[in-house]
């Protein structure tokens, strides 16, 4: 299997990080990787890792300007996509096909072959046109995810909590984990 994940300037960069790790966990899958000049502030700004580090995380790593990558074109076979975090901007430009740099060119390619795209969308509050933005992509046959927290496994971290919605993301890509437990159903004598 063989996913492309995005990470952009928005906060929340930790979800894509947390996405490679478990990725590089999972056998047999191929992970490339394509992080936007605000992505790249974003890490040093937010995570305890550097670029570098995040980039080895994957099998290989792409500049976000190089249009000519292999990822911008839908003869490179690819499973599926994850945007994450992904910033309104980057959500804009795909919902109206303004393939401008490698990640939204991927993203766009990966809509038009019909394959997975999953977006962490992260901004709160959410105006009008975020959420016809959204609507766009939902129509366009991405899957919009907002990092929004679940309680029902009862997490006792942050980290669990990330590895929730990294669990979701990787559930809408089609790759078995074991991030978060499962909803079995709820005794009423609880």
């Amino acid at each position: 299997m063989r996913l492309l994940v995005g990470i952009t300037g928005t906060t929340g960069v930790v979800y894509g990080i947390r996405l490679l790790e478990a990725l590089a966990e999972t056998p047999g899958v191929e992970t490339h990787l394509v992080v936007t000049p605000a992505g790249e502030r974003t890490i040093a700004i937010e995570a305890s890792r550097t670029v570098g580090q995040v980039r080895a995380l994957a099998h290989r790593a792409y500049r976000c300007d190089d249009i000519a990558a292999a990822p911008a074109s839908g003869s490179f076979p690819i499973d599926g996509m994850a945007i994450a975090p992904c910033s309104m901007k980057t959500l804009s430009a795909i919902a109206n096909s303004y393939a401008d740099n490698l990640l939204t060119r991927a993203a766009d390619v990966t809509l038009k072959e019909r394959r997975p795209l999953v977006l962490l969308a992260r901004e709160t509050p959410l105006h009008a046109g975020h959420i016809e933005n959204m609507l766009r992509v939902a129509r366009l046959g991405g899957v919009i995810l907002p990092p929004m927290p679940a309680f029902y496994h009862r997490p006792q971290t942050v980290g669990d909590i990330i590895d929730h919605t990294v669990g979701k993301a990787l559930d809408l890509l089609h790759v078995e984990h074991r991030l978060f437990e499962r909803w079995q159903g709820c005794d009423e004598g609880r």
